[in-house]
């Protein structure tokens, strides 16, 4: 080998292994980002006190930015400067991080439900009587006229998630390139046997990502929001309280800067590079074909004139490419999978901390430390898992698509255990609870008021609950019948609370505290067979990352792969990613049963959930997809079975020198003897 050739070779994996560690890195930031974006779900609905569906289309609007543009992308893409555009979509991704927080310097001080803000006085010790003085407050019930309600509005600013829907659009949209572009160039210039490999690693390095999202999500979730601003020492709530907001928006800037260095490296990436490997085999070029190239149909491309086509010819060439690409029956069936389970995945981890919250009694912020400490290393482990062993046992289609369908049928299974976990309802007196002990037949907010608390006047709507010492959560001091306090901010204490009395005997402590009381059942240790479950069915649905991989990159044409890339990820987040926040979100808010009132009037955000319902509503239709996504795994795999036999039988046929017929569909028909000793083997796709 000359000097010149190991130059070339030296520089060829030098570069490819910058690319390599740079499409870690990216995948590191815009799945931090993204996770860091679920993780704020509930305190972004919290600060502009509005239900779970809005809170969807919010989700969904980074989807609606991959919408607009994946498709002229990929295609497009795929024929200029793919590094230096994943460059630039990294530049819009950061500014729509910086968008997003955004509205936290243009609004005020965030202000919370309570019935002693107002009225207390911190040189007091006893200044306030919650029964006795609550007259105003029933009056604080009625809706406020039009004029006044738009000044409020105005005023506090209510209308400021616009620009978080924005800016997660903009993210939406900056994210595109990267994965079609990305993978397809990675793809191109690597050698077959080492794609799996190098795919596991970067999704590895990816699935860091959030973790550190989750992670930073949590301990940001129990800061203040407005931190830096405003003596802490007259917050009456904590970080467990569900009127709490964090200090989301700090989270979007850090994230916005990683994401603007992990840019840096593509602005220095060429637009091509020599495949890996290449410069070993150029003596025998034509005895070292592809497996892919065997089965692929035999389409004569001149390079020369792929360099100077016009941008009216690719154009004019994109509709018979789609025809060409949507013949192909394979990919279409992997489409439809993906496109099921992801509508089953992005609604579980959407609102997966509020169930964590509601059914199980944690608060915000474990729950998205648990997602991050636990649930995602799993996801990392299955996904390296996946790619290890097919690279070591060299399984082919037929085994990367029986071991996906055996990771999503393990986790179904998985699921369905789940489904029959729970926990009863945290007691909230005339909510959940009678005032007398025992169940709540029913709600309405007549049931908040009981004949200890018939002559207080309280409020129906407000939500400030306190917890008594008899073990059960009124919705406010007032309806616990309260009397007088003492002490101020979180330190307050509620004094002769005639309603606790009645579930407790004679001479008994008849106070309460701030917030709500913890659950004396057993549903820590239900919560702890939850979480490993979970965990588990975690690590074995990603261990079928990889090899569905694999399968739909093998399944297509080298010169479809961007395309192919590009409308998967168009189809699955336009129907996968942007529906299932919307109707998970619209149903979980048909389960709740204490909404709470905005600043200004109106319904806000839901304080307390009806946990079975929440519980059906929500693991069963995450259940019924995956169901859904199984069967159409079990489709698949026998469409490849029989593409497989048909390939066996075309190739024997070439090698007695009989001519198989060719297909010109785009269709990837698996080879799978290359000569007599590979007989028994499996092909790759």
């Amino acid at each position: 080998m000359s000097v010149d050739s190991q130059k070339a070779r030296r520089a060829c994996c030098s570069n490819l292994k910058l690319f390599l560690a740079s499409m870690a890195f990216v995948y590191f930031s815009k799945a931090f980002a993204g996770a860091y974006m679920k993780s704020s779900i509930t305190q972004i609905e919290r600060r502009f006190d509005i239900p779970s569906s809005i809170i969807g289309v919010i989700d969904g609007s980074f989807e609606m930015g991959n919408l607009l543009v994946v498709a002229f992308v990929s295609y497009f893409g795929a024929k200029m400067h793919r590094p230096k555009l994943i460059a630039i979509g990294c530049v819009m991704m950061s500014a729509g991080c910086f968008l997003i927080a955004l509205p936290h310097f243009m609004q005020g001080m965030y202000k919370y439900e309570t019935s002693v803000y107002h009225n207390s006085d911190v040189n007091s010790t006893e200044s306030f009587l919650p029964c006795l003085s609550n007259h105003s407050l029933a009056e604080a019930d009625k809706m406020p006229d039009l004029e006044t309600r738009t000044a409020c509005e105005k005023a506090a600013g209510s209308s400021m998630w616009i620009y978080i829907f924005l800016g997660n659009m903009l993210r939406g949209i900056g994210e595109t390139p990267i994965m079609p572009l990305g993978i397809s160039y990675l793809d191109d210039f690597s050698r077959e046997e080492n794609t799996p490999f190098y795919l596991a690693c970067i999704h590895t390095v990816g699935i860091l990502g959030p973790m550190f999202g989750f992670m930073l999500g949590s301990f940001l979730s129990k800061i203040y929001v407005d931190i830096g601003s405003m003596d802490l020492d007259t917050v009456t709530i904590n970080y467990k309280d569900s009127r709490w907001v964090g200090a989301w928006w700090l989270g979007f800037i850090v994230t916005g800067v990683v994401i603007l260095l992990s840019s840096i490296p593509f602005w220095f990436l060429p637009k091509s590079l020599p495949k890996e490997g290449q410069e070993e085999s150029k003596g025998t070029e034509l005895s070292t074909v592809t497996e892919q190239e065997n089965f692929l149909p035999d389409e004569t491309q001149d390079e020369e004139k792929e360099k100077s086509v016009t941008f009216q010819e690719l154009a004019k060439d994109f509709l018979p490419s789609l025809r060409r690409l949507f013949r192909n029956t394979i990919y279409v069936l992997i489409i439809l999978t993906y496109l099921v389970s992801v509508n089953g995945f992005i609604g579980m981890i959407t609102f997966k901390p509020k169930f964590m919250e509601q059914i199980y009694g944690q608060s915000a912020s474990k729950a998205i430390f648990l997602i991050g400490a636990m649930n995602l290393p799993a996801v990392a482990l299955g996904i390296i898992t996946g790619g290890f062993v097919l690279k070591r046992f060299k399984l082919g289609v037929m085994g990367a698509a029986r071991m996906a369908f055996g990771a999503s049928l393990g986790s179904l299974c998985l699921l369905t255990v789940q489904s029959f976990l729970r926990c009863d309802n945290a007691e909230v007196a005339g909510i959940t609870a009678s005032y007398q002990g025992g169940p709540q037949l029913s709600y309405d907010p007549q049931t908040l008021l009981s004949q200890c608390n018939m002559g207080c006047s309280c409020s129906m709507k407000q939500w400030d609950p306190v917890c008594a010492y008899n073990g059960m959560t009124y919705a406010s001091p007032c309806l616990a019948g309260c009397r007088t306090s003492s002490g101020t901010g979180k330190e307050r204490v509620f004094h002769n609370c005639t309603c606790t009395g009645e579930l407790m005997t004679t001479g008994m402590n008849m106070s309460a505290v701030l917030g709500q009381c913890p659950r004396i059942s057993n549903c820590d240790y239900i919560f702890k067979i939850y979480m490993s479950l979970s965990v588990l069915g975690s690590f074995i649905s990603a261990c079928g990352g990889t090899p569905g991989y694999v399968v739909l990159l093998r399944s297509i044409q080298p010169d479809l792969k961007s395309l192919a890339l590009g409308m998967q990820t168009l189809i699955v987040r336009t129907l996968g990613g942007i529906p299932p926040p919307i109707y998970f979100g619209a149903l979980i808010d048909q389960t709740c049963l204490k909404w709470g009132s905005k600043q200004c009037g109106g319904r806000g955000a839901c304080r307390i959930y009806d946990a079975d319902a929440f519980r059906i509503t929500f693991l069963g239709l995450i259940t019924g997809l995956y169901f859904l996504s199984n069967i159409l795994w079990g489709g698949l795999y026998c469409t490849i079975v029989k593409t497989h036999k048909k390939s066996t039988l075309r190739n024997q046929a070439k090698e007695n020198g009989l001519d198989g017929d060719k297909s010109g569909n785009g269709h990837a028909n698996i080879s799978i003897v290359k000569n007599k000793e590979d007989a028994d083997n499996e092909s790759t796709i």
